[in-house]
């Protein structure tokens, strides 16, 4: 129900939008884009559907390893051809970040880590779209470069699915 995700910038989101037109090969466009850090799950911590609680743990941890900041690159395009959930393939933005992989690797280790979605299997991105033809993801990836977006994050969201919006707002520093 809920996830703890990183704020991407204006930048991104203003590339994303130039490569609308490309994008209409595709059964679905994203229109929000968001950067996953970690999906919180019932099955495998008690605390996943609370969101106080989970405010709270998250504090002290991010606290403890010192995590002020994040720092981030979006690098190019790339897709998942069969992902662990819903239809394929995948358009991405690739997402560059030892600040990223290391607060997942933590926050893994306190709240467990989804099969298949997560842990070594983590792979930082921000979607663009989904469904439809590997042969189109696999085009754009290849054909279509993009420069270098780098960013700092300085907090984090922790979003509702349920009412498909953020809930909180966790500073790093």
């Amino acid at each position: 129900m809920f996830s703890l995700n990183v704020p991407v910038p204006g930048e991104i989101k203003a590339l994303a939008g130039e490569l609308h037109p490309e994008l209409t090969r595709f059964d679905r466009i994203r229109e929000r884009h968001t950067l996953l850090a970690k999906r919180f799950d019932t099955g495998l911590d008690d605390d996943a559907d609370s969101l106080p609680r989970l405010r709270e743990r998250l504090r002290p941890l991010l606290r403890a390893h010192d995590t002020r900041e994040l720092t981030l690159r979006v690098t190019g395009l790339d897709y998942f051809e069969t992902p662990p959930r819903g239809s394929g393939p995948v358009l991405y933005f690739v997402v560059e970040s030892p600040d990223l992989y290391a607060l997942h690797r933590r926050l893994c280790d306190s709240f467990g880590a989804v099969e298949g979605l997560e842990d070594d299997e983590y792979t930082p991105h921000v979607t663009l779209a989904r469904g439809g033809r590997i042969a189109d993801a696999e085009d754009l990836a290849t054909r279509r470069g993009i420069d270098p977006i780098e960013w700092t994050a300085d907090e984090l969201l922790v979003r509702d699915s349920r009412y498909r919006e953020d809930a909180a707002r966790i500073p790093l520093r």
